[in-house]
């Protein structure tokens, strides 16, 4: 149920653009952020990605917003000013939020920097710190973050590049470098084509995997082999290429958010392979059980990376030059853009264009 969260007038204005009810309809937003604490990292937003978690959240599909509710977890930006006790940023950097800013920062799941199965952790937006206060995401001029939750972007990712990263980047990354997917030669399947399945192809190639693309959608086989890369495509719904394929990957990133069919998919495993699950599914799946145990196979799932992990990522992608396929959008094309991004028309992230098209008379 969406309820009103504790707003707390700060001296800091901002502004940007809010949904105010279910409706998900964004329009301008004036709002106060927080003065910058001694561990704050203050900076201008000048990109913003938008992913299908904000579209979510606008619309209070998940049960857990609060409005005003201002979206955007995939922040990128410049350094304005810092806290006398900041010791890894300083005012100039370029830097990202992801989509935690806060934690706990005590149980064994923040000791190991897996900040993003903290029980009490904070997403960028929609949500409620620990003093009651509401997150304000990244469609908007500015953010306040502890320096710990801000991530440096390198000098070669261009900043309207480096959101998109910080949410389906590491959401890929993250599984595909825990369950050992990340070595050379390894054949690797990718379920879905969209902006999570786009990055895992991209990644999955930068670390030296053949990759096979699993799509409902034959269309994406171009797409897929001549555009992204990928080594080969099979068509989900083809019982003869499925048949074709039993027992060819080591590991699977499964991306889709909708149900389908797990059986195909643990039969394209090898002995020991691993079945990833990235999509947020509300439904119940069907779990064929002996298909598992012939062949001692893992069925898991992964949710984005910690902020140790994060940096990591975003470092990799550019020693390897791996960046998201994007359309950059001004802010007032918001509401369109989220109206396209539920059709999936778009390759395959919106960004917006915050620096240079969100004013306050917006």
């Amino acid at each position: 149920m969406a309820t009103e969260g504790k707003v707390v007038e700060h001296p800091k204005k901002a502004f940007g653009w809010a949904a105010r009810d279910p409706s998900g309809v964004l329009s301008p937003f004036n709002f106060s952020r927080r003065e910058t604490g001694e561990k704050d990292v203050a900076f201008k937003v000048l990109y913003c990605g938008i992913c299908h978690s904000d579209l979510h959240m606008a619309m209070n599909e998940w049960g857990t917003s609060f409005y005003p509710l201002v979206p955007g977890h995939e922040l990128a930006g410049i350094v304005t000013e810092v806290g006398s006790k900041v010791e890894k940023f300083k005012v100039g950097d370029k830097v990202g939020v992801g989509y935690l800013i806060d934690s706990c920062r005590s149980c064994q799941d923040c000791n190991d920097n897996l900040e993003n199965y903290c029980p009490k952790f904070v997403v960028t937006c929609g949500a409620k710190y620990r003093d009651g206060t509401v997150t304000y995401g990244g469609y908007s001029d500015s953010m306040v973050a502890d320096e710990h939750f801000v991530i440096r972007i390198p000098d070669n990712i261009p900043l309207e590049f480096a959101g998109p990263l910080l949410c389906a980047g590491v959401t890929v990354y993250s599984p595909l470098r825990f369950f050992g997917l990340d070595k050379p030669g390894l054949h690797i399947g990718v379920v879905g084509l969209g902006g999570l399945g786009h990055m895992a192809v991209k990644f999955a190639k930068a670390f030296g995997a053949n990759v096979t693309v699993i799509s409902t959608s034959p269309n994406k086989e171009k797409e897929a082999i001549e555009h992204l890369g990928a080594d080969s495509f099979l068509i989900s719904s083809d019982p003869k290429q499925i048949q074709g394929a039993i027992g060819t990957l080591d590991g699977i990133i499964d991306t889709v958010s909708a149900v389908h069919p797990l059986l195909p998919m643990i039969g394209l495993l090898k002995s020991h392979g691993k079945l990833i699950m990235l999509g947020v599914i509300v439904q119940p799946l069907q779990l064929p059980e002996y298909t598992l145990i012939q062949g001692r196979k893992i069925l898991a799932g992964s949710q984005v990376g910690g902020l140790k992990e994060t940096q990591e990522m975003i470092n990799f992608a550019a020693e390897h030059n791996v960046k998201p396929d994007m359309e950059v959008v001004p802010i007032d094309y918001v509401n369109t853009a989220m109206q396209r991004l539920v059709k999936g028309d778009v390759k395959y992230r919106f960004v917006i264009d915050i620096g240079n098209t969100l004013k306050p008379s917006s």
